[in-house]
């Protein structure tokens, strides 16, 4: 990835964000999870779509999960603001909107430029994984938060 062309070395987030898009399309990672451009005429790159399949034995086995990601100005610099649109309950993740604090998420707590949407996907994934949120009583299947 471009971030870790080399100590610093500041890609243009146009060009990061250009990175994390071809990937996206591409399919990469393990097929987990997934991400995209909301709309694909958004020249700023800002509005995405995110997807995660639920982990394996855990309560969220099963089901896929959609999140609304938004890149600011100051991405990679900063960390992208992240909702769950379908409902879930899990730790850090406030219940009345889905709106994700990633300082709670193990792995993505200190956020780092060479921190990409996968990362932050997959972070969410293991996140869902663990111990205290594996078995935490779920909404029903379908519902999507009002916001």
């Amino acid at each position: 990835m471009a971030a870790a062309a080399g100590a610093g070395v500041k890609v243009p987030r146009s060009f990061r964000l250009l990175e994390e898009l071809e990937e996206g399309q591409k399919g990469g990672g393990d097929g987990t999870v997934s991400w995209g451009l909301v709309d694909d005429e958004d020249m700023t790159l800002t509005h995405w779509n995110g997807m995660i399949l639920g982990p394996a034995r855990t309560i969220f086995d099963g089901r896929i999960y959609s999140l609304k990601i938004q890149c600011g100005q100051s991405y990679p610099e900063k960390s992208p603001l992240v909702h769950f649109v379908t409902k879930i309950n899990l730790s850090g993740v406030h219940s009345s909107n889905g709106l994700v604090d990633l300082k709670t998420v193990t792995g993505l707590s200190t956020w780092q430029n060479s921190y990409s949407i996968r990362t932050v996907l997959q972070q969410l994934r293991q996140h869902m994984a663990t111990r205290d949120n594996m078995k935490l009583p779920q909404p029903p299947e379908g519902q999507v938060y009002s916001n």
